[in-house]
């Protein structure tokens, strides 16, 4: 592990945390097994096809959302990877949002959306996560799950390759992947982060009956993470 790496990553004031979003109905599942899990680690099953609307299954007694798949147009794509080989690489991981601002468009993108359903931000402390799962986690430059306005116009293609491993930033110069800090789109961690409330700061939630005791203190309104 070379810690300079995580250092250089989580050195700028707006790089301290990692968000991540979800619905505000997955807590209690969070909160029951601490952990958040992979859709491929919940089930397998999840990426079977491309799934175009959100799957609900039941996870350790406990509902478990998966967000449906956003259709990524073909013209950014690379010839070499389908659209389900790049689905389910994806599915094998858990996403967080590097900057506030970041999560804070993925909030407002869903919130027009799905004006019905629930939202919920867990804030963690970046360096230690990072640290604790270092050989797990790959970086993107590029918002992997969504598909660009003008897909033709894009200066890189979706492929497995946008995926940088952690050891391997700075060491490899294209145009697909991050080279400094602040070209770093997503944090991706393979598999499951367990021992979550290890690194919970804050947690962004309006529903305080959906969370367990030790979660309750955490907890700020949806409202602050605006601030």
């Amino acid at each position: 592990m070379n810690v300079t790496i995580v250092n250089k990553i989580t050195k700028g004031t707006k790089r301290k945390s990692l968000y991540h979003f979800t619905r505000a109905r997955n807590l209690p599942s969070i909160s029951h097994v601490d952990a958040l899990y992979s859709c491929h680690d919940v089930n397998p099953n999840l990426s079977d096809a491309r799934r175009e609307v959100r799957s609900e299954i039941s996870f350790n007694g406990h509902l478990f959302v998966a967000n449906a798949h956003l259709k990524i147009a073909d013209g950014v794509m690379d010839v070499n990877t389908s659209h389900l080989t790049f689905h389910q690489y994806v599915d094998k991981h858990v996403f967080f949002w590097p900057t506030q601002r970041d999560c804070q468009k993925m909030l407002e993108i869903y919130s027009k959306r799905e004006p019905n359903e629930a939202f919920a931000v867990l804030q963690f402390d970046a360096q230690s996560l990072m640290t604790d799962f270092y050989d797990q986690i790959k970086l993107t430059k590029y918002d992997s799950g969504s598909s660009p306005r003008y897909p033709t116009r894009t200066s890189y293609k979706k492929s497995l390759q946008m995926f940088l491993r952690l050891e391997q930033f700075q060491q490899i110069d294209r145009n697909d992947v991050p080279t400094k800090p602040s070209e770093i789109r997503e944090v991706l961690v393979e598999g499951k982060v367990t021992d979550v409330t290890r690194y919970l700061q804050t947690l962004y939630c309006d529903h305080t009956s959906l969370l367990n005791d030790n979660w309750r203190e955490h907890a700020q309104p949806l409202q602050g993470f605006y601030r």
